[in-house]
């Protein structure tokens, strides 16, 4: 993808561009609007991604991204979005969540809806939620430098391209075998790059391969390896994922979790005998030489100790005139035990350091070298062939290196072939959260999907999650409008939810998702104009600005859905009327679908020109001092007000002409 095409997408900048460029594939990335995979480009968040990912959807989309048109619809979308998010397990999850998004067009919508629908049929089960629990993205591994490998070469610019190849080696220039044997001594492993080698006879494990560069994955196993150990228990979880939701896997499970367990969280090898033993043994060898000496003295002691040792005058002369000293002494006194000493610190070395006991692998190949350790010469205390002792651990770390090298290389083998089965698998997991969330939603709210057909939005049997009580306590709501309407009902008897409710339903609708009711059907609306409640008499500015913002939104000629809450709130209940019910006026000539709340639809109507459609919460009565609300709004019905309704309850139980007259103004008010 070209990073003119990627600098197209909204938001992209030349800088997010090249980043971006740097994926492996960023045109598949992006039109699939795969977070974890645009994340893993540099320095993009997921947060960030998310936010390309639901650019580069409008953008394919032509969608201008309007829908939203206040700061009230915004924040309906953001509750739905919490909505989903709550019912997500992984992070990555919360972030795919908000690449959906309200819509004006239809491939977008459909698009999305397509996914929902696939979604809705996946069962949440406990242990599917639970697993993905411990899947995230995987991440890149931390650098590695191999220090027990080199590559050699005579030509320069297959020495550059080494460099470039495996930046996790040393890369040596070399001019002829007694370079690379000089290489050989000092690392485990050598491999030649010029065929010009072929043949060569040194010591050490040198290998001459003129196409190392061609798989330096293969030449570097910790490459493979580090990325593995770094992401092990995010792919054994999307493993256990695959497993407990009865997804397909991209690879063999039981294989791919058989070489995890092979491998260290510090990328070796783990649970192999040998290289253990030979570890072991090279951390020991000091400790173990040392006790060998300490072996040899007490036997030399004890044998001392239960002995006389006679010296006639003359030999005595004789040794003290040689300069002899107490090595000659135990050499003519005590050969035999000086043997049988050294003997007994051999075996001491030997068996500390456990070469016999594994034979099988070659370790027994160790013995002659480190019984060199403790030659007859007779000392007291005994002391170690220190030339001997660094022979030994030299041989014992090449050994170590080598082996730890060929199990490297063959683990790496068998991953290698899994690297990009497993990222399958671990985003295929994400994206299993992703479409659980959804159907959480929809099982925990009853949703259904919506029918886009017909005018205005008419909704059956809504139940809105926003409301702060329990899903199964919210009374199901029947409303239904298709030009413009007020809304009347007495205070808190729900129309402030319903708008919420009309709102929130459009809004799921136009981000393909379901949405909780029985059922919705709704025109395909281009813009969601939501008013909410002002708090006060505003200010001359203030009143000035929402007028402004009214005449600019009846400019338009877009389909859209406005609901507005009390806007008589903003000034005089007077100037209020005839503000609403002009504005009313030119909605009805419009394209629009219009809700507005309002405790002044009689002034309303009455100051309206044409006819104005009055809908209405009834209020059933008060039982206790608790209001009796049917939550569905009644269609052209003015509905009565508290204080009517308060009247009302005193002229039934009290009789008095004040309560009569008083709710006979009420009637002549209708």
């Amino acid at each position: 993808m070209e990073l003119e095409e990627l600098e197209a997408v909204p938001g992209v900048g030349d800088k997010t561009a090249a980043r971006l460029a740097e994926l492996e594939d960023p045109e598949g990335a992006i039109a699939a609007g795969d977070v974890a995979a645009i994340a893993r480009a540099p320095d993009v968040s997921e947060a960030r991604a998310a936010r390309i990912a639901r650019a580069a959807i409008r953008h394919r989309h032509d969608d201008d991204g309007e829908f939203l048109a206040t700061e009230r619809a915004a924040e309906i979308h953001d509750a739905a979005l919490e909505l989903l998010a709550a019912r997500a397990v992984t992070d990555y999850a919360e972030k795919r969540l908000q690449t959906f998004y309200p819509s004006a067009a239809a491939s977008r919508i459909e698009e999305a809806q397509s996914f929902a629908r696939g979604a809705v049929e996946r069962t949440p089960t406990d242990a599917a939620l639970a697993a993905l629990e411990d899947v995230a993205p995987l991440s890149p591994p931390p650098d590695v430098r191999v220090r027990d490998r080199c590559v050699a070469t005579a030509d320069a610019e297959t020495y550059a391209a080494a460099r470039e190849a495996v930046p996790e080696l040393s890369v040596e220039l070399v001019e002829d075998a007694r370079a690379i044997a000089d290489l050989a001594r000092g690392y485990a492993t050598v491999v030649v790059l010029d065929d010009s080698f072929g043949g060569i006879d040194v010591a050490g494990d040198v290998r001459v391969d003129p196409t190392a560069l061609d798989e330096p994955a293969a030449l570097v196993p910790e490459r493979t390896l580090s990325f593995f150990a770094r992401n092990s228990d995010r792919i054994r979880a999307a493993a256990d994922v695959h497993r407990a939701a009865d997804l397909p896997a991209p690879c063999d499970l039981d294989a791919l979790d058989d070489a995890l367990a092979r491998l260290a969280q510090d990328g070796t090898v783990a649970d192999d005998g040998t290289l253990d033993a030979l570890t072991d043994a090279i951390d020991d060898l000091d400790a173990a030489v040392s006790l060998a000496e300490s072996v040899a003295d007490d036997h030399l002691r004890d044998v001392i100790e239960e002995r006389d040792v006679t010296i006639e005058g003359a030999d005595l002369l004789s040794l003290v005139e040689r300069g002899a000293g107490v090595d000659s002494l135990l050499q003519r006194e005590l050969a035999d035990e000086y043997e049988k000493a050294v003997e007994a610190a051999r075996d001491h070395l030997v068996d500390a350091l456990g070469l016999a006991d594994h034979a099988d692998h070659g370790l027994d190949d160790h013995v002659p070298l480190a019984r060199q350790a403790f030659d007859e010469t007779p000392s007291y205390p005994v002391e170690h062939d220190e030339q001997a002792a660094e022979r030994l651990r030299e041989a014992l770390t090449a050994d170590r290196d080598r082996r730890a090298t060929r199990l490297k290389r063959d683990l790496a083998d068998e991953l290698r072939t899994m690297r990009t089965p497993a990222r399958t698998l671990v985003e295929a997991a994400l994206e299993l959260d992703v479409e659980l969330a959804v159907s959480r939603f929809a099982r925990e709210f009853d949703c259904t999907f919506p029918t886009f057909e017909g005018r205005g939005v008419a909704v059956e049997g809504g139940r809105s999650p926003l409301l702060q009580v329990p899903i199964d306590d919210v009374e199901p709501v029947d409303y239904a409008v298709a030009d413009t309407a007020l809304l009347s009902g007495v205070n808190s008897g729900g129309k402030t939810s319903t708008l919420d409710l009309l709102a929130l339903v459009v809004v799921l609708a136009q981000m393909g998702l379901p949405v909780p009711a029985d059922d919705v059907r709704l025109e395909r609306f281009e813009a969601l104009h939501y008013q909410a409640k002002t708090q006060g008499t505003l200010s001359a500015g203030a009143f000035e600005t929402t007028l402004r913002e009214f005449g600019s939104l009846l400019a338009g000629d877009r389909r859209r859905l406005v609901l507005v809450d009390e806007l008589e709130s903003i000034t005089e209940p007077g100037a209020s009327a005839v503000i609403i019910a002009g504005i009313l006026e030119h909605l009805a000539d419009s394209d629009a679908t219009a809700v507005f709340v309002s405790h002044l639809a009689g002034e309303i109507r009455a100051a309206a020109e044409t006819d104005v459609t009055v809908d209405g919460i009834e209020a059933l009565g008060l039982e206790d001092g608790e209001l009796l609300v049917d939550r569905s709004p009644v269609k052209d019905h003015l509905a009565r007000s508290t204080p009517e309704l308060i009247v009302e309850k005193l002229a039934a139980e009290d009789g008095r002409d004040l309560y009569e007259e008083l709710l006979a103004k009420f009637d002549d008010a209708e």
